[in-house]
């Protein structure tokens, strides 16, 4: 079934235009409502969100569609998205929603949504909302209508929480680190993590106004980041995105270290301490393969699934793992939490930094990337991928890797975009693979 609303990670638009209207939202509210209440008890949804300037006309359009249908919300404020999920279960809500897009500019916003459990929602249940988005939605009798408060401790919960998964037996002492909140979500609650554990904490990206989330910050703009970690003497960087479910490191040198690094990091101390479950990690097909390599090394192995931290949970759930991620920083620790947290994270980085005594230059690199391109292709229409000439270059440039590489040539699952990535031993011959097929796709639109 075609989708109009859903796409990788809920819906995701530019706002005030289809599918990121308050209209559509109070829809979702209404359908995602009614689709949830099951059973004779009082109904309840959680909703958080990012510090966008369109976070309240979201938050207002969707209270009034799940109140409408006689759900009652508790609003969170602003919060990160894995401290919604977390919350989600521990309120025994019935559903969870984070109003955030992600990395995305302020104008973009989003709709992500948990189930009872805390995990975000199946296919199957985002396809049964959609129908119901287009459907009349069946209102609650006036007597039954939902009724909305605010928590005003959730940020001291979500505090507590991600202190609790780190080491009992250590402290942050001495340790000097910035961190990078983008001036999202994370703005208040992980310096202040950070600073009950005992670091010495220089914030940045913490003031947030509405329109300057992700803006020459966090985890996808790291500049500022690696500047400050070097004038200031720190030990390490820390930089979440704007709903702070992924994360950037930055060494003391300044420079960068990403999801796939990160992972082996917490893979191999994981496996050290015998608490890596499955024998290996779940990553997506855009990781490395140098990190492939470096955990094939130490007799771990890499499961590999599609784009998408959701499809990453699902696997690591299908096939019994406890750890994966992806190489854009989003990190699933599940002994912890139902989805990606940045600052859980960090904090399995800072642990292991502490025990080690090593800088983090020396800890966090642990392998050596094999070169990797990534290009994309912006199309107007159509199936470029079906086309018969890009299919008989990709076919060719596989054949030239003959095994020492990979491509990994797929649709955005949020934009008119085929990204087209190649991986190899010689970065000249990668080069050479990816605009040999972005010419093919370019052509074919």
């Amino acid at each position: 079934m075609a989708r109009r609303f859903f796409g990788t990670d809920g819906i995701r638009g530019r706002t005030n235009a289809f599918p990121m209207t308050a209209e559509i939202a109070m829809k979702v509210g209404m359908a995602a409502g009614a689709h949830f209440m099951r059973g004779d008890h009082k109904h309840r949804v959680v909703i958080g969100k990012d510090t966008r300037v369109s976070g309240y006309m979201m938050e207002s359009a969707l209270v009034a569609g799940f109140t409408s249908v006689g759900m009652d919300v508790v609003l969170l404020g602003p919060m990160p998205t894995p401290a919604v999920a977390m919350l989600t279960h521990s309120m025994r809500a019935d559903l969870g929603v984070m109003i955030s897009a992600s990395h995305n500019p302020f104008h973009d916003n989003g709709i992500k949504l948990f189930g009872p459990d805390g995990y975000k929602l199946s296919d199957a249940d985002e396809v049964e909302i959609e129908t119901r988005i287009d459907a009349e939605a069946q209102l609650a009798p006036s007597e039954q209508i939902g009724r909305a408060r605010r928590v005003e401790d959730a940020r001291g919960r979500y505090i507590h929480f991600a202190k609790s998964t780190f080491p009992n037996d250590l402290r942050l002492d001495g340790l000097k680190v910035v961190i990078d909140c983008a001036n999202g979500a994370a703005y208040n609650v992980a310096p202040a993590a950070l600073w009950e554990l005992g670091a010495e904490v220089i914030s940045i990206g913490i003031e947030p106004n509405g329109l300057n989330i992700n803006d020459k910050c966090g985890s996808t703009a790291p500049q500022a980041l690696q500047e400050t970690v070097v004038a200031s003497g720190a030990h390490i960087g820390i930089a979440l995105d704007g709903d702070a479910d992924r994360l950037i490191v930055v060494d003391e040198k300044g420079r960068i270290v990403d999801g796939d690094q990160l992972m082996a990091l917490i893979g191999t101390t994981m496996a050290e301490d015998g608490r890596l479950v499955g024998g290996g990690l779940v990553a997506t097909v855009m990781s490395n393969l140098g990190l492939e390599r470096y955990l094939g090394g130490r007799g771990l192995t890499l499961e590999r699934a599609k784009v998408g931290d959701r499809y990453v949970l699902e696997t690591m759930r299908a096939k019994g793992y406890n750890l994966g991620g992806e190489q854009s920083g989003h990190i699933i620790l599940s002994d912890y939490a139902t989805t990606g947290d940045g600052l859980v994270a960090a904090l399995q980085i800072l642990a292991a930094l502490v025990r080690s005594g090593k800088p983090a230059s020396e800890l966090l690199h642990l392998f050596d990337p094999v070169p990797q391109l990534l290009k994309n292709v912006r199309f107007s229409g159509g199936k470029p991928l079906e086309d018969q000439k890009v299919i008989s270059v990709i076919a060719q440039s596989e054949a030239e890797l003959a095994g020492k590489g990979r491509l990994v040539i797929r649709p955005s699952g949020t934009e008119p975009l085929i990204r087209v990535m190649a991986e190899g031993d010689d970065a000249g011959q990668v080069e050479q693979l990816v605009d040999r097929i972005c010419a093919a796709v370019a052509e074919a639109t």
